[in-house]
């Protein structure tokens, strides 16, 4: 399974908060599983990390490299091909990262994994 992490997973894995599911971190451990951060993620990060609403140990583009190496996370960014995949998305909400989210699991066939109910609204595979 290629999994994509929302915001939220990436960071409860890399702090082993208790918010995990024993389910997400057996996927998140299984050297099987490629496992992969969207830029779109990284974004939201450093926005929430600058505007004092996400606290973080280190600097949140050092913090970013260092559990992405540490983790063997891969990156993800986006391209227009998963851009172009909004249109085709219900409204279920106005939250952009997690739309583009959406649009990249779609586009690379990926599951997310997640514990938003949100995301779990829209056509893409999810597991948490």
């Amino acid at each position: 399974m290629k999994i994509l992490l929302d915001t939220c997973a990436f960071l409860w894995l890399t702090t082993d908060a208790p918010e995990l599911s024993e389910k997400a971190k057996i996927l998140f451990q299984n050297s099987n599983n490629p496992v992969y951060l969207s830029s779109v993620s990284a974004w939201e990060i450093l926005v929430k990390n600058q505007l004092g609403k996400l606290p973080l140990p280190s600097a949140a583009d050092d913090f970013i490299k260092e559990q992405c190496e540490k983790h063997y996370i891969e990156y993800l960014s986006l391209n227009e091909k998963a851009v172009f995949n909004l249109y085709r998305l219900p409204n279920y909400h106005r939250d952009p990262f997690d739309k583009m989210l959406v649009c990249q699991a779609i586009t690379h066939d990926l599951t997310i994994l997640t514990a938003d109910k949100m995301i779990m609204q829209y056509p893409v595979a999810t597991v948490w």
